[in-house]
C-alpha cells in the first residue's frame, strides 16, 4: 500500500528514554494490524528503528530528543499527520502539540498521573482508543522458555541500568555469570561500549561467557536477544527489549517495583527477584539516594535466590 492510499495519518510521538519507547512497540503492533488502513508515524530515537522495521502500515521518524518544541513541530508537521499522538507529554512535546492544535490538528495526549499503578502499556493502549482506532492490546498469557531440543541453554545477562539504585552489586552478578558457567549454560553478556571493560574481565575468568558490549549495532543486539533461553536484567531498557521478542525474564528489583507499572510486557510477576522492605518502592525511576546508604534492597538478593528463578523457569 502506498502512503496516498492510507485513510488517516496518526504521529505517535514517544522520544525517550528507550525502555518506554520498547514498552510501546507491542500496543502498537497490536494497533497496527488491527487499522490498516492507517499509517502510523512514530517518532522516537534513532537507535529504536529496527524494534518497528516489519510492520507494513509503521514509518519509523528517527527524531532527536534535544530538539526545542518549534523545531520538534517543523519537523513533525512536514510529515502531514492527521491527527498526534503524544505518548510522552513533556514540556517540548506540550509545547509541539499547542502549535499542532493552532494549526488544526487534534491531539490525544498520554496522562501520566492517572490511574496510578497502571501498566504503561495500558496507558499507550488507552490514547489509542481516545484517537479512535480499532483493537486494543490485550495482555493474554506470559512468554514460555523455547523447547530445549537437545541445545545448550543459553541465558542473557544485561548486569546495567540508568540509576544506581536499580543496579545490583556486581560483584553478586559476577558471581551469578560464575555459577551459570559452572553449570554448563552459555553466557552473552550486554552492555554499552562504556561498559564493555567489566564485561569483558567476566568472559576471560569464565567459560562459556561472550559479551556483545560495544561490537555490534542494535539491530544484531536484537537478534542475539531473540536467541536467547531467558533474560536476565535489572529494571532497565533490556527487560523491555526482551519482552517486544517474546523471551522470558528473570529481573533485579531494588529502588524501583514492578507495580509501578514499568514491568515487562507478558512477564510472569512470579520472574521478578525483589526483596520486600517497607522503604520500597523509594523511587519511581531509581534517581533517589537511598535513605538507608547502601541499597540493602539490592544488597540483600544473593546470586543463588535468582539462580534458582532462573533454573525453575528453564525447567517448567
Amino acid at each position: 500500500m502506498s502512503e496516498g492510499d492510507y485513510s488517516k495519518r496518526l504521529l505517535v510521538v514517544r522520544l525517550s528514554a528507550l525502555g518506554d519507547v520498547a514498552i510501546m512497540e507491542p500496543v502498537l503492533r497490536q494497533r497496527a494490524a488491527a487499522n490498516p488502513e492507517v499509517l502510523f508515524l512514530v517518532a522516537g530515537p534513532p537507535r529504536l528503528a529496527p524494534l518497528f522495521q516489519d510492520m507494513p502500515n509503521v514509518e519509523y521518524v528517527p527524531t532527536e530528543r534535544r530538539q526545542k518544541p518549534r523545531e520538534l513541530y517543523r519537523m513533525l508537521s512536514a510529515l502531514k499527520p492527521d491527527m498526534v499522538a503524544d505518548m510522552h507529554h513533556v514540556l517540548r512535546t506540550i509545547g509541539m502539540d499547542w502549535l499542532f492544535r493552532l494549526n488544526g490538528v487534534p491531539v490525544r495526549c498520554i496522562r501520566k498521573h492517572d490511574a496510578r499503578g497502571m501498566a504503561t502499556w495500558m496507558r499507550y493502549d488507552r490514547v489509542f482508543d481516545h484517537c479512535g482506532l480499532k483493537g486494543g492490546a490485550i495482555e493474554e498469557g506470559h512468554w514460555s522458555v523455547k523447547p530445549a531440543d537437545g541445545h545448550r541453554r543459553v541465558v542473557g545477562v544485561a548486569p546495567f541500568a540508568q540509576h544506581k539504585g536499580k543496579i545490583w552489586p556486581l560483584e553478586k552478578m559476577e558471581r551469578l555469570v560464575e555459577i551459570l558457567s559452572d553449570k554448563g549454560y552459555g553466557v552473552v553478556l550486554f552492555g554499552s561500549p562504556s561498559e564493555a571493560s567489566v564485561l569483558e574481565s567476566w568472559v576471560e575468568k569464565y567459560e562459556g561467557v561472550e559479551s556483545l558490549a560495544g561490537r555490534y549495532s542494535f539491530e544484531e543486539e536484537l537478534k542475539q536477544i531473540a536467541g536467547l533461553d531467558v533474560m536476565v536484567s535489572m529494571d532497565s531498557a533490556n527487560m523491555h527489549f526482551a519482552s517486544c521478542l517474546g523471551i522470558p525474564v528473570v529481573s533485579i528489583w531494588g529502588a524501583t517495583h514492578p507495580c509501578r507499572g514499568f514491568y515487562g510486557w507478558k512477564q510472569d510477576p512470579a520472574w521478578a527477584v525483589q526483596k520486600e522492605m517497607d522503604c520500597r518502592p523509594c523511587s519511581k525511576y531509581g534517581k533517589k539516594p537511598c535513605s538507608k546508604g547502601d541499597y540493602p534492597c539490592l544488597r540483600g538478593i544473593e546470586p543463588i535466590e535468582v539462580m534458582e528463578r532462573i533454573e525453575s523457569l528453564l525447567n517448567r
